[in-house]
């Protein structure tokens, strides 16, 4: 119960912070990207908020329980990305003017084509993301009120899309701000807590738990087994890396400040933030493996740990911090996956006025509570992983090609979108659905981004045809790196032009 209230507290702080963003949700600009007004510390917190997802509280720490320490590269992953974001992708797509990933992609090869099927491989990574958010939600509900898992899914998808559909972008970044120090309080406080809590022998086993076996302790990721730690190491580190640039909702952040200089600022300070909170998750990871090695639902593990270490009330409150934290986690990072969802189906699919996408809100509520419902039994990191996978298979090359080589063409990358998103998504589902033995073939289907992102970038490369370049790509890509302001308008007025 005191679980419940003090998610009910959160939720209710969150609704009166968001309605300070109510009054500006008036136009596409203000709803997408808040009008280019955010300032860049506001900014910093809202993308670390909205980054470190349930995935990142709850599944970081289950897979350390369940796969051992080589689940911390996760975190590096994670982080990492963002080191490629501020180098290559930050500056270059805040001077492009574009909204969203679709938008850019039509700038940069004058094809309204290209631009639908962006929107379609937005879709396909927002719900892939999605689900482990409102399956997260579901069982800390359920954790801690006894309310059944589908009740809390589809209650949270209410709360989220409403206060969405009416705030946009603006709300959405005030929230997030409060929700990346609310979750950095109530995750890291209770962790620094317990660790003096456990004392010297709980510690001592956190590093050394008994019972547990060298491959647990080695630092590298065996994934189920397969006898390849080092292949499956690679592969997840090359999926959260290169994910990382190709996610839509990251992107979409940088054109809420003002300029390419903000938005190289904006990713270096999101670098730190994220460097400081995924230090906690592996804590919870590491104490749970001593006093909650065999739970079934290692997802929650990170919300069992203080009632584990510390019996009574003090456990109960701060159980029920963690569980605040970990429900601020669902929700931040929902309203950003909800508004990238939302701009790849109206937006970028059926034309983005304001009603169109509240629609999309409502509607890709609908599809991630719908597909949430019946993952409860899949690790939330799995999916998020195969996010992850499909964005780095796809995004990743249009980006770093569209913004790094003229070459690129609308075909080419039109042919290396459909090769990437085919290849990442069906060695996702074939390795959900095939029974497969343990191996470097279920390596590569359950972790696809070693082999599925070098496939992208060279068919991209490859169906660019030299003689089908156009005269204007020197000119889309010199704007992309230099210094200056271009109007939005410019920029669409340029897209038009060449098509």
């Amino acid at each position: 119960m005191l679980g419940l209230v003090s998610i009910s507290l959160v939720l209710a702080v969150s609704v009166i912070i968001g309605l300070w963003g109510v009054r500006a949700a008036r136009s596409t600009p203000d709803f997408l990207v808040a009008s280019r007004r955010i300032v860049p510390g506001w900014n910093a917190m809202a993308i670390a908020g909205e980054y470190v997802s349930a995935a990142s509280v709850l599944g970081l720490a289950g897979l350390l329980v369940k796969n051992g320490v080589g689940a911390m590269w996760y975190a590096v992953g994670f982080t990492a990305g963002y080191v490629l974001v501020a180098a290559l992708v930050a500056g270059p797509m805040r001077r492009s003017g574009a909204y969203t990933v679709p938008d850019f992609a039509e700038y940069r090869l004058g094809s309204p084509r290209i631009r639908r099927m962006c929107g379609l491989v937005v879709v396909v990574i927002m719900l892939l993301y999605l689900i482990p958010q409102f399956k997260a939600a579901g069982v800390v509900l359920e954790l801690v009120s006894g309310i059944p898992y589908w009740v809390g899914v589809v209650g949270s998808g209410l709360v989220v899309a409403s206060s969405i559909a009416v705030g946009g972008m603006r709300s959405a970044t005030y929230v997030q701000a409060f929700h990346y120090l609310l979750k950095l309080a109530f995750i890291a406080g209770p962790a620094l807590f317990l660790i003096f809590l456990a004392g010297p022998e709980r510690r001592e086993a956190a590093v050394n738990p008994i019972g547990s076996t060298a491959d647990w302790a080695r630092p590298l990721l065996d994934l189920d087994g397969s006898g390849h730690p080092v292949l499956a190491t690679i592969s997840v580190l090359v999926a959260t890396t290169l994910g990382a640039m190709g996610l839509p909702h990251v992107v979409m952040r940088f054109h809420t400040v003002a300029g390419a200089r903000a938005a190289r600022r904006v990713a270096v300070s999101v670098i730190v933030l994220l460097g400081l909170f995924y230090l906690f998750p592996v804590v919870y990871g590491l104490l749970g493996r001593v006093v909650a090695p065999r739970h079934e639902e290692t997802d929650v593990v990170t919300v069992l740990v203080p009632g584990q270490i510390v019996p009574g009330a003090v456990g109960a409150v701060l159980m029920a911090l963690v569980a605040a934290g970990a429900f601020a986690a669902f929700m931040s990072t929902s309203s950003g996956l909800l508004l990238a969802l939302a701009g790849g189906l109206s937006h970028d699919l059926f034309g983005g006025s304001l009603p169109r996408l509240r629609l999309g809100i409502v509607v890709g509520t609908g599809l991630a509570v719908a597909l949430a419902l019946p993952s409860a039994n899949v690790d939330i990191n799995v999916l998020v992983g195969w996010a992850f996978a499909v964005a780095a298979s796809t995004f990743c090359p249009l980006l770093t090609l569209g913004i790094w080589w003229r070459g690129l063409t609308a075909t080419g990358a039109t042919v290396g979108l459909l090769v990437g998103a085919g290849a990442s998504t069906g060695a996702a589902l074939s390795s959900a659905i095939a029974d497969i033995e343990p191996g470097i073939a279920s390596v590569l289907l359950a972790q696809p981004a070693l082999w599925t992102v070098p496939l992208a970038f060279l068919t991209m490369a490859g169906f660019s045809r030299p003689g089908s370049v156009p005269d204007w790509a020197d000119e889309s890509v010199l704007r992309l790196h230099m210094p200056g302001r271009y109007s939005t308008e410019a920029q669409s007025a340029r897209a038009r032009d060449s098509v």
